[in-house]
């Protein structure tokens, strides 16, 4: 399906047409310029490379400089890939606009995010365990505590998958179908209705 990349602006609400107060994330999605053609000829799929962001070439690699000026554009900080699924023809250079893949006022996106990063945190916060035992008779250090990690006689070890404390948030998280609130294509966003993963200014890809 053909994307755009994008910036996640913040939230807001609005007002339905029942008088309903809506909440909603902004995104500033694109513009993107196509910086590469993938063809199934030359690199066995058909997709098309965009690139958002601008940036300066004091901040751009020599090997990156050299494909930003082959496609005759300045340097941009994040590239990403979509399927070739563009209205028209695509070619080197062109800028895809928000109007671009929303043209037959398409009802609902997905959006791929970095979720926030939470650091280390326990398997409370982590995956809501209840915690073990009661809050009285005695228990004073063992609340928050996983509790039984498996049998001591066998197998005497950690089972892989077993739901432990570590490092949480900061991954790749995609939501579907989110619906189309409004869209201001002169300021190059979208409004789309419920939250989007990742903290404000972070790169979404939306795809539709």
């Amino acid at each position: 399906m053909p994307g755009l990349i994008g910036k996640k602006v913040g939230m807001t609400s609005v007002f339905g047409a029942d008088g309903k107060n809506i909440p909603c994330t902004v995104i500033e999605a694109g513009p993107c310029v196509v910086t590469q053609i993938r063809t199934v000829e030359k690199d066995g799929y058909a997709a098309v490379q965009l690139a958002y962001d601008e940036t300066t070439e004091k901040h751009t690699s020599k090997p990156l400089q050299g494909h930003f000026k082959k496609a005759g554009t300045t340097p941009r900080k994040k590239l990403a890939e979509f399927e070739n699924d563009f209205p028209g023809e695509i070619k080197l250079g062109d800028v895809i606009t928000v109007e671009n893949i929303l043209r037959d006022a398409v009802p609902y996106v997905d959006i791929v995010g970095t979720s926030k990063g939470k650091g280390f945190q326990g398997v409370v916060h982590r995956y809501h365990f209840q915690g073990v035992g009661g809050k009285t008779h005695g228990q004073h250090n063992r609340l928050r505590h996983p509790g039984s990690m498996g049998a001591s006689s066998w197998p005497s070890r950690v089972f892989p998958g077993m739901r432990m404390a570590g490092r949480m948030g900061n991954e790749r998280v995609k939501v579907f179908n989110l619906q189309v609130i409004k869209v201001i294509p002169e300021n190059n966003l979208l409004v789309v209705k419920g939250s989007v993963p990742g903290a404000r200014g972070s790169y979404v890809f939306v795809e539709a």
